[in-house]
């Protein structure tokens, strides 16, 4: 009995610290690699978010990706224009504006949100494809 209960203890304490430590979720949002997104990018009807500056998007963005500045006044009213039903990847250039985006989007009540690990700058780091406006 003492090593069943040693062993239940055991097991639930290792669960709980995986489940902490797993950076890959966060509720409902899952942290992707640029290698997770590219796949992601192949499916119908994917919303893909630039949250970075229209400056920084000028400078290089990935393909099909819409243009939504965090930093923008009108930052909340722009992505309730976004379609809750269909999954949304959210970037930025290192990750911490498209954190708060894809929790900003959690709230406003969309369902499928991916994060890129990293932002563009990992997009970049890894050897991904960016485009530049003509």
């Amino acid at each position: 009995m003492k090593h069943l209960i040693i062993t239940l203890c055991l097991t639930l304490f290792i669960g709980l610290t995986a489940c902490k430590n797993d950076k890959q979720s966060v509720g409902d949002i899952k942290i992707v690699s640029p290698q997770e997104m590219q796949s992601l990018l192949k499916l119908d009807d994917v919303q893909l978010v630039d949250v970075r500056t229209p400056e920084e998007y000028k400078d290089g963005f990935i393909a099909n990706a819409q243009n939504i500045d965090f930093k923008s006044p009108t930052f909340d009213e722009d992505i309730k224009k976004l379609d809750k039903a269909k999954p949304v990847i959210v970037y930025c250039k290192s990750g911490k504006r498209s954190a708060k985006s894809a929790q900003k989007l959690k709230e406003e009540g969309f369902t499928i949100i991916y994060d890129l690990e990293g932002g563009f700058i990992r997009w970049q780091h890894d050897s991904m494809e960016i485009e530049t406006e003509e």
